[in-house]
């Protein structure tokens, strides 16, 4: 991994990326790039039987990245409330839709649980609908 910027801050970014990168790793040995970062998220599932977003106990850095085996990209939320990191595979079963500030996506193996809502704290936190 390099730095995409010159100087110390440069250096110290992308001795970051490669800690946390090292950090995957340890969780899944095929990860090989980290592609993005968002370092504050919080993860929310839509409940159907209210119609309202829940908060979930996941919070914390979000991280896309590539793998050297299928399925070749994904994305974990390392999360600080507890040891339980959330992991997505990145495969054509996985639904994505953006309503900013909101990614909102969701899953074949929980089709109608696990949509989540993931947001940068200090925009919109206005619930909306799947």
């Amino acid at each position: 991994m390099t730095a995409t910027s010159e100087g110390s801050s440069g250096c110290n970014a992308a001795k970051g990326l490669d800690i946390s990168l090292a950090a995957l790793q340890r969780q899944d040995p095929y990860i090989n790039n980290i592609v993005d970062v968002a370092s504050q998220v919080a993860l929310y599932t839509y409940n159907n039987r209210t119609n309202e977003w829940e908060k979930t106990e996941v919070e914390g850095t979000l991280f896309i990245y590539t793998r050297l085996a299928s399925p070749r990209h994904g994305f974990t939320i390392m999360n600080r409330l507890s040891m339980d990191n959330l992991t997505e595979p990145i495969t054509k079963d996985l639904d994505f839709q953006l309503q900013d500030p909101f990614l909102l996506y969701r899953n074949a193996r929980y089709s109608y649980l696990q949509v989540g809502r993931m947001y940068i704290p200090g925009l919109s936190l206005t619930p909306t609908s799947p």
